[in-house]
């Protein structure tokens, strides 16, 4: 796996984590002001959100990495 083909995995696992990771731990507040959503969270705790999915997005690209470079997967068929 090239450089830019590694930064394109761990680009795709962070987006899709950080996309699950999202809806956890969000309360809407009780009081909503004027021009708000409904649904918009008091505290979204994106910084720690994006922290927490990094690790994770870091793990997965391990053993995507592992699973490429030891080759239980072969995508070339020439």
């Amino acid at each position: 796996m090239g450089l830019v083909s590694g930064l394109v995995v761990y680009i795709l696992l962070w987006w899709w984590v950080f996309l699950m990771t999202l809806p956890f731990g969000v309360e809407v507040p009780d009081a909503i002001e004027t021009g708000h959503a409904t649904s918009a969270p008091a505290k979204p705790m994106l910084w720690r959100k994006a922290a927490i999915t990094s690790v994770i997005a870091g793990i997965l690209f391990m053993i995507v990495y592992w699973v490429i470079v030891s080759e239980i997967i072969v995508l070339d068929t020439a």
